[in-house]
């Protein structure tokens, strides 16, 4: 896993569009008098979601001007927090799940694909920029390993062929259908269920 850096092109301003600022006030309302300091994760990613999933340091420095807080102090959140991304990431974010129960299973074969298809360094765009890839931690999928988050959506149960074809489609603009290749239900084990069988999508 590399160490995140902030980009070396940075634009100089930033400021929340309407339907963000929106958002933000509506958080920030949430918290006491005195307290509203505590939503500067939200406000964080509701900067990233409105910036093409990315957060600049022009975004930072208006966050912590918006929460009346040092600049430093919001710096430090972005820059500890896997989910935010401090240069620009493409249209489709591919996050590989590198924990425990991922690597046991076959993570390295997923990173492998990522490297072989988008790029060679983690942060870095594919040659088309329409994409990028990086390790992260446990995204709470550990019964489905090895799998991987594009932008929202989770894709499980893979392997290095599964997931080249999986980055394939991404390449060419297409959507792949997320959810376990191996076409288990949720999380039902893997020589399917015992119980519930009168339910569907238990």
């Amino acid at each position: 896993m590399s160490l995140k850096r902030p980009a070396k092109d940075q634009p100089e301003k930033f400021e929340f569009n309407s339907s963000s600022l929106e958002a933000a006030n509506a958080i920030i309302s949430n918290y006491p008098e005195g307290k509203q300091q505590s939503a500067v994760m939200a406000l964080l990613y509701i900067a990233q979601r409105q910036n093409n999933n990315w957060i600049p340091l022009a975004a930072m420095k208006y966050i912590a001007k918006f929460l009346n807080m040092p600049y430093m102090q919001v710096y430090e959140v972005a820059t500890f927090y896997s989910m935010y991304n401090l240069s620009p990431v493409g249209k489709y974010l591919v996050q590989v799940c590198t924990t425990t129960p991922c690597m046991i299973r076959g993570a390295n074969e997923l990173v492998d694909a990522c490297k072989e298809k988008i790029s060679k360094n983690e942060f870095e765009l594919s040659s088309d920029k329409s994409c990028s890839w990086m390790e992260v931690e446990c995204l709470g999928a550990c019964v489905n390993a090895p799998m991987m988050q594009i932008n929202d959506d989770y894709y499980e149960d893979l392997d290095k062929d599964k997931t080249l074809k999986i980055l394939n489609k991404l390449l060419k603009g297409e959507t792949p259908k997320p959810g376990s290749y191996r076409g288990r239900i949720n999380n039902e084990p893997e020589n399917n269920r015992k119980t519930l069988m009168d339910l569907k999508n238990a």
